[in-house]
């Protein structure tokens, strides 16, 4: 049984505007602008977590929050609070008579509107205190000390002996209160360089 004509074109109208619809609907979505940050561009970030040079390594990723909103041509590009991830490049924990505790951060990515954009930046480094003005005070004063209770116990000669002795004691205190590992707190802020420009959408 035929179906009649009148009756595919019954069904073709809803068909017909429902397409047109879409069309009128996909042509008014506005396209995202997009802007690029060049190369040199500066990114200040905020640490949303400590770090510490004697718990992370080489690899640990961090998160942060843009500190300052990134502008091209008077436009914000980057806003601020916008989120980012980080990673340690490098760290070392601080050794009992030497080494300088270091730490050095890259970024790795910023998200905007949901979707995550790589980036390429410099590295920025943190480090600890020089041991050797402390360790010499310290192993100094425990000689002289040692000097002092040998002089006392048996004259001069006491002297010589107990200087060495001493010393000894101070090198102790020294390798036990030597290290100088350091934080960088939450809220801690970073400044890196871009070493490739990135091109993000905008909002309008």
């Amino acid at each position: 049984m035929k179906r009649p004509r009148w009756g595919y074109i019954a069904l073709a109208i809803p068909l017909i505007f429902a397409m047109g619809f879409a069309g009128i609907s996909l042509a008014d979505k506005p396209k995202p602008k997009i802007e690029t940050v060049p190369e040199g561009g500066i990114i200040e970030v905020k640490l949303d977590q400590t770090l510490a040079s004697n718990r992370n390594r080489p690899g640990d990723t961090f998160e942060a929050t843009v500190a300052r909103p990134v502008e091209v041509d008077g436009k914000v590009v980057i806003p601020e609070g916008t989120p980012v991830q980080g990673r340690v490049v490098y760290a070392c924990r601080s050794g009992r008579l030497s080494g300088v505790a270091q730490l050095r951060l890259t970024l790795d990515s910023v998200q905007v509107d949901q979707a995550s954009y790589e980036l390429h930046t410099n590295t920025v480094g943190r480090h600890g205190g020089n041991h050797k003005k402390r360790n010499i005070a310290l192993i100094g004063g425990g000689g002289g000390g040692g000097a002092l209770i040998g002089a006392i116990a048996a004259g001069g000669e006491g002297a010589l002996i107990g200087g060495p002795i001493g010393a000894g004691a101070g090198l102790t205190v020294a390798a036990l209160t030597g290290k100088k590992d350091f934080v960088l707190p939450a809220e801690t802020r970073l400044s890196f360089r871009l070493h490739q420009s990135v091109t993000l959408p905008v909002k309008s």
